[in-house]
């Protein structure tokens, strides 16, 4: 029986310029991003990248979409699974945070995020 493996990339740092606010475009913001992108285990042992989704592209996704200024996480997050869907069509289910870790909010302790979660 087939199962479903799951590709993780957890606790990704990244320094950006996401924000509604033009202080916020200026000056940036920390970021965590989580994700997982899970997808039909093959018939046969898996023996080489081809047979698998690259986490190592997967990085590189998400990290050219960081590269890029949002107004809004949520369209981050859109984006981000968008683009992962059209270079990994085997997908079938994908679950993405991004956490902004210093959000310009007074007296705020903590860190503010957004997550997708899509099955296909």
């Amino acid at each position: 029986m087939q199962g479903i493996l799951t590709i993780e990339l957890r606790k990704l740092l990244f320094f950006a310029h996401h924000g509604l606010h033009a202080e916020e475009r200026k000056t940036g913001n920390e970021f965590e991003v989580n994700l997982t992108v899970s997808y039909k285990e093959p018939a046969s042992t898996i023996s080489n990248l081809d047979d698998s989704i690259n986490y190592a592209a997967l990085f590189e996704i998400v990290k050219k979409e960081m590269d890029e200024p949002y107004d809004l996480l949520e369209t981050l997050v859109q984006s981000i699974a968008l683009k992962i869907k059209d270079s990994f069509p085997e997908t079938k289910k994908l679950r993405i945070s991004v956490h902004k870790l210093h959000p310009p909010i007074p007296q705020i302790r903590g860190a503010v995020g957004v997550t997708l979660e899509k099955e296909y």
